[in-house]
């Protein structure tokens, strides 16, 4: 049961980053769903990946900083999904 809360956390983190992207910028907003899914793997991803990226030590009893990766990479993942949604949709070419 230990190791799951970690990953329930990063999930609703990253689903909470994911909800502040499509917020944050209106056409890349995929619903609220999308948002969420798009979220819940970029905070999977973003709390094992942004760690090595910013060369900071893994500690296992650093939830803050760990729900802090998880939310930022749920943002991120979620504009990226978002952009490509939205410049790769045919109702886009055009309209910039």
């Amino acid at each position: 049961m230990e190791t799951l809360v970690p990953l329930i956390l990063q999930i609703i983190a990253g689903g909470v980053g994911g909800m502040a992207g499509g917020s944050l910028i209106k056409k890349t907003d995929l619903g609220a769903i999308g948002n969420i899914i798009a979220g819940a793997v970029g905070g999977i991803g973003g709390s094992q990946l942004l760690p090595v990226i910013l060369g900071m030590a893994t500690n296992p009893d650093g939830m803050l900083s760990n729900l802090a990766a998880s939310g930022i990479g749920g943002l991120v993942l979620q504009l990226v999904v978002g952009l490509i949604k939205a410049y790769s949709s045919p109702r886009s070419v055009g309209n910039d």
